[in-house]
């Protein structure tokens, strides 16, 4: 995936949004509806109406950043419509950005740390 590589911090937002807008116009609905900060390195994602489309932006230390993509057969699994936004972990968002069920990635379990060799 071209982006953000990492440890990163995703942030969803959960409704849809006028795809006409560029990385200025997401950045200001950053701001003003999730009210976080667009240059923070998070990376917000955004949906349009029609639920085949994805739009990412995120500061990269040099510029803000602006990624779409139409996925050409299918849709993207997004979350139920609603206010506010929703935390995906990196391994989610590179899930949701294939187009596939990013509700099924989970974080790794943790293992103990054995005490004395068996």
């Amino acid at each position: 995936m071209i982006g953000p590589t990492g440890a990163v911090r995703v942030m969803v937002a959960t409704k849809p949004v006028d795809f006409r807008k560029g990385a200025e116009g997401l950045a200001a609905l950053v701001r003003e509806t999730m009210g976080a900060d667009p240059f923070s390195g998070t990376v917000y994602v955004f949906r349009a109406k029609r639920p085949d489309r994805v739009k990412l932006v995120f500061w990269d230390g040099t510029g803000v950043v602006l990624v779409a993509k139409r996925l050409e057969d299918g849709e993207f699994r997004w979350p139920k419509i609603e206010d506010g936004a929703l935390r995906l972990t990196a391994a989610q968002l590179e899930a949701l950005f294939e187009g596939l069920d990013w509700r099924r990635v989970h974080e790794p379990q943790r293992t103990t740390i054995p005490v004395a060799a068996s």
